[in-house]
């Protein structure tokens, strides 16, 4: 799922500029299919994501849960990759932008208060430089808040769930603690899941039904986003928001099917890979819409869509593959050990390549998370 999901991120955020935006409506179909991807169908993908981040951090029991051997762990796995990746974009910024590179693509760094640099360094108050890295710092804070949402969901599962729902999905409601609402939300719903030990397979029955359903819902909201963006109607933000986390049950469903395919099997053993494109996708989308705005004009963006889209999928995991073989010290770092997870599941698979069982090999449940 992960892969899935961090793969369906990066069609969120290819770089457009007001007179390229999709909600322009210049380019027929392909505008509406932006919207479908970037605004509709993918906006699932973090809800989901941090639905899967508070389900393992408790999948043992709250008995099991040591708090500070986790903050340990995970200033290691989330903290330190998002102190040297937003870190890199910022120095970097840094360096070109006083050459008038950069300019109006990245904040203004050099004519920035303290309070903002601060917020571009460390998402203290707002999106940091490298955006989508916003992820990474609400997981910080909700893994901080861990035990007292364990408590909550334990004892008053339906008002904390209830409340944390209509907080995450209401317009202009901000809760100050975490950039993205969804992401409490969801994460406080993966630990209630975990609690519970709710058998994460027993509606795999209705994987068929459930992924159209998510489809088709993505589809309708689609055509009232293009049709009233990019400011939305309050009924249709609502509707956006509710969307992108009830749609993570049926991205649920949607691996319940991918992974009895080959293709899906070896997706889930990707590994750091998809932590890589998340970390690595946005730096690079920025770069190539710098480099095409020299060269092209804007009646040129379809082109520049698919190409920045298949570019990514071709240099992001073409990178992690060098980094990871002739770097491990530096790749394992940057993906927060990931790497060194991913071997011990390379020689799990190799354990049954040779008919032999292993017992750190992850069940089909453990593959799709």
């Amino acid at each position: 799922m992960r892969i899935l999901l961090i793969s369906g991120i990066v069609f969120v955020h290819v770089p457009h500029d007001p007179q390229t935006s999709p909600f322009l409506g210049l380019n027929g179909f392909f505008d509406w299919l932006r919207v479908f991807l970037g605004d509709s169908l993918f906006r699932i993908g973090v809800p989901c994501l941090s639905a899967i981040s508070g389900y393992l951090l408790f999948q043992r029991g709250r008995n099991a849960f040591d708090y500070g051997k986790t903050l340990r762990s995970k200033a290691k796995t989330v903290l330190l990759p998002f102190l040297l990746w937003n870190g890199a974009l910022l120095a970097a910024v840094l360096v070109i932008q006083p050459f008038g590179i950069g300019v109006g693509y990245f904040p203004d760094l050099w004519n920035a208060s303290t309070r903002e640099f601060l917020s571009y360094a460390l998402a203290t108050e707002g999106l940091p430089i490298d955006i989508p890295l916003y992820f990474l710092r609400d997981l910080i804070v909700c893994i901080l808040l861990s035990p007292v949402l364990a408590v909550l969901v334990r004892r008053y599962p339906a008002v904390t769930l209830g409340v944390l729902f209509v907080l995450a999905i209401l317009p202009g409601v901000t809760l100050g603690i975490v950039l993205k609402k969804s992401i409490l939300f969801s994460f406080t719903f993966g630990i209630f899941l975990a609690l519970n030990r709710l058998d994460l397979k027993a509606l795999d029955r209705f994987s068929v039904a459930g992924s159209a359903a998510v489809l088709a819902a993505a589809v309708v909201l689609s055509i009232g986003l293009y049709h009233t963006g990019p400011d939305f109607p309050w009924a249709l933000d609502l509707a956006r928001s509710t969307l992108s986390i009830v749609g993570a049950g049926g991205f649920w469903l949607i691996s319940a099917l991918a992974i009895r395919s080959s293709i899906g099997q070896r997706l889930a053993s990707t590994g750091s890979l998809s932590f890589w494109i998340f970390c690595a996708h946005y730096p690079l989308l920025m770069l190539m819409w710098m480099a095409w705005n020299r060269v092209a004009d804007d009646g040129a963006y379809p082109l520049f869509y698919v190409i920045a889209i298949a570019v990514s999928f071709i240099i992001l995991p073409a990178t992690n593959f060098f980094v990871s073989r002739t770097l491990p010290g530096l790749y394992e770092v940057l993906t927060g050990s990931r790497g060194r997870k991913a071997k011990l599941l390379a020689a799990s698979k190799s354990y049954s390549s040779v008919g032999l069982t292993n017992p750190a090999e992850p069940t089909m449940t453990q593959q799709r998370r």
